[in-house]
């Protein structure tokens, strides 16, 4: 297996000055509208969703990029999540998203590297994704340690990929790729003006 390589990208141009961060919980909405402008509005029913159902992000793990140019805007996001692949703990890396009018920049590269440095400073061991080997191949990401491994859906077999941020993290992972994070904590429910309106009077 591949060790994790080291990918130096700049991130701030004369153009467009961009920041990674932890994400934000007032990041939420740009989030998800960027989300959906990158992956359509099908997103929740593709297989690597059932990893991410119902669960939070590994703690640490959740990024964003901001612009710095005064408009303060999101424009990028990657979140990793904790899995237990074929009983061999490792993160799920993924949606890694970039708006279409910032990708010339290398903010999807920069975010990767950030990312994994992060989970491999964190004491990680593997990561895994579904997605391009082209692209992911420039990390250190192959399908060698992840022939044996399978996803609660359909997939395609050479885009699972995996890296080992510790040598032999994958070694004898085998079977299905399962959710093991924490669950997500419950939104607390909000009273529409109306509602809020009865429940004054009511009170």
């Amino acid at each position: 297996m591949t060790a994790l390589r080291n990918t130096s990208v700049a991130l701030i141009s004369d153009a467009a000055p961009f920041a990674i961060r932890a994400e934000r919980g007032s990041d939420v909405v740009a989030r998800e509208a960027l989300l959906d402008a990158c992956f359509g509005a099908n997103r929740h029913t593709r297989t690597c969703q059932r990893l991410r159902d119902g669960r939070a992000p590994a703690e640490g793990l959740a990024f964003s990029v901001v612009r710095q140019d005064g408009q303060a805007r999101l424009v990028g996001t990657v979140r990793l999540w904790h899995v237990s692949a074929g009983g061999v703990p490792a993160l799920v890396l993924g949606p890694l998203a970039v708006d279409a009018s910032c990708r010339e920049f290398g903010i999807g590269a920069a975010l990767m590297t950030h990312a994994l440095a992060a989970a491999k400073a964190r004491g990680h061991g593997a990561v895994i994704l579904l997605g391009d080997a082209p692209y992911y191949a420039r990390f250190g990401f192959t399908a060698l340690g992840t022939g044996e491994l399978s996803l609660p859906g359909p997939f395609e077999r050479d885009r699972l990929l995996g890296l080992e941020l510790r040598e032999g993290a994958l070694e004898g992972a085998w079977g299905m790729i399962a959710p093991s994070g924490a669950e997500a904590p419950l939104a607390k429910p909000r009273l529409a003006g109306k509602a809020r309106k009865l429940a004054a009077h009511a009170a």
